[in-house]
């Protein structure tokens, strides 16, 4: 018996980079499809700024996941 894991066809590199440049934008959540939270991003600057900081640890720790909970592509 084989398992095999849900990927998201968004893809991790491509979202590293738009919370890079673009995530106090919410950028890196528009572009997963998870797009409430980038209204807030948008509307609060990414929180803060602190969220955004947040976020690029977790898009690079691999444990970002997209709008359907899937994890993102390498």
């Amino acid at each position: 018996m084989s398992y095999s894991t849900i990927t998201s066809d968004k893809s991790k590199k491509t979202a590293l980079k738009l919370c890079g440049f673009g995530g106090f934008l919410g950028l890196h959540y528009f572009y997963v499809g998870r797009v409430f939270m980038g209204l807030i991003y948008l509307c609060t600057l990414g929180l803060c700024g602190v969220g955004w900081l947040i976020d690029i640890l977790v898009v690079a720790l691999g444990a970002f996941r997209d709008n359907v909970k899937a994890p993102l592509r390498k």
